[in-house]
């Protein structure tokens, strides 16, 4: 990784220096174990709720690290670059405890918010459906008011921590009425009814479950409405945007891991009697790749720091999702190259890299929808 990071205090370069040794010594070793057997890492989430890093964005009074998003995203990086399966999920759990974070009542915060951040709880993001992914104004799981309850019916699609999340954000009809008719809950993972089915069998990101998630007849009390009714898309939306700066900042340190690598063989790989790394086409090659990540790393702090300051980011979110998992794709690509046929093997990390960079462009938006968020922020 980069040896210096321009940290804005003391307190968040000591907390970078943590997530590092953390990265170094508990998540690295572990991870291509888990990743070729297809293991959940569980113990490794509650790792990082016990060391404070599942909340690092929220306040303080809430269990949270009140962290201005520029750290939090830098200590995420350090986390994908040692564990990407890990990375993915601190991810998606930071963004599934932003709906009630941002839109819930300070009753409904107080009630859940400190457990969902202090360590134990894994959450879940419960939006697209089969048939409703970048239109997510298509879903079709309704939630039905009835007395004091709701009841849910239906089938999301894709959903990181499927059946091992202890809560869902859950997006669902409440309405008929398209994108105005969505609205968003707090859903209990025991929920009954609530059923994960097999996990999809993935390219890469092994060690974490991704599967349909069921919703038959689920019930839950109509405390768990987050904001109003007919509120779900704009949350949901809201979300998005922090999230894929999450998600850039991920393939960021999914790139620098495989840059490392292709620089360390290219260091020790000797032809023709010199390093590989003395020969200009190769070293061409390393340095676009560094410029790469460097330029990649730089739009996503860039993009957070108007987070940070309350400026509009949508759009920049959306060129920084763009930009690191377009880069992570051809640095990884690169990486395997510069290693030649050991890259090809699974003795060397990079092919899984690879193939972990893959979904990068894929999802919290695919880089087309990227685009398409960008075109409309410049008419």
């Amino acid at each position: 990784m980069p040896a210096e990071r321009l940290l804005p205090t003391q307190e968040a370069e000591d907390l970078i220096a943590l997530v590092k040794e953390i990265a170094r010594d508990e998540l690295k070793p572990h991870a291509a174990d888990a990743e070729e057997n297809e293991k959940f890492p569980r113990d490794a989430f509650r790792l990082l709720g016990r060391s404070g890093l599942l909340g690092l964005p929220y306040p303080e009074e809430f269990g949270g690290g009140e962290q201005p998003y520029e750290v939090y995203l830098q200590a995420l990086e350090e986390v994908a670059s040692a564990w990407m399966t890990v990375a993915v999920g601190l991810s998606v759990h930071v963004m599934s405890c932003y709906g009630l974070a941002t839109f819930g009542t300070r009753e409904q915060q107080d009630r859940w918010l400190p457990e969902m951040l202090e360590g134990e709880l894994l959450g879940g993001y419960a939006l697209s459906e089969v048939q409703a992914g970048s239109d997510p104004a298509a879903m079709s799981t309704r939630a039905v008011r009835k007395g004091s309850e709701y009841v849910v019916n239906g089938t999301k699609a894709w959903i990181t921590h499927a059946g091992a999340a202890d809560f869902y954000t859950l997006m669902a009809r409440t309405s008929p009425d398209a994108g105005r008719g969505i609205s968003c809950f707090l859903a209990p993972g025991e929920a009954q009814g609530i059923v994960a089915a097999t996990p999809e069998r993935k390219m890469g990101l092994t060690g974490s479950i991704t599967a349909q998630l069921a919703f038959d007849d689920v019930r839950f009390g109509t405390d768990r409405l987050i904001g109003n009714e007919g509120d779900g898309l704009k949350i949901a939306l809201s979300a998005l945007d922090s999230g894929r700066l999450g998600i850039a900042a991920c393939a960021v340190g999914l790139a620098q891991a495989a840059l490392d690598e292709a620089v360390a063989y290219a260091k020790t790989r000797t032809q023709f009697g010199r390093p590989i790394i003395e020969f200009q086409g190769l070293e061409f090659l390393l340095a676009d790749m560094a410029a790469a990540v460097e330029s990649a790393r730089a739009t996503y702090i860039s993009a957070a720091r108007r987070r940070d300051r309350g400026l509009p980011f949508r759009q920049q979110a959306s060129i920084a999702k763009l930009i690191a998992t377009d880069a992570a794709m051809k640095v990884t690509t690169d990486a395997v190259q510069v290693l030649g046929g050991a890259g090809y093997t699974r003795d060397f990390p990079v092919e899984r890299y690879m193939r972990e960079a893959k979904v990068l462009q894929i999802f919290e938006g695919t880089n087309q929808i990227q685009r398409l968020v960008i075109g409309r922020g410049l008419r």
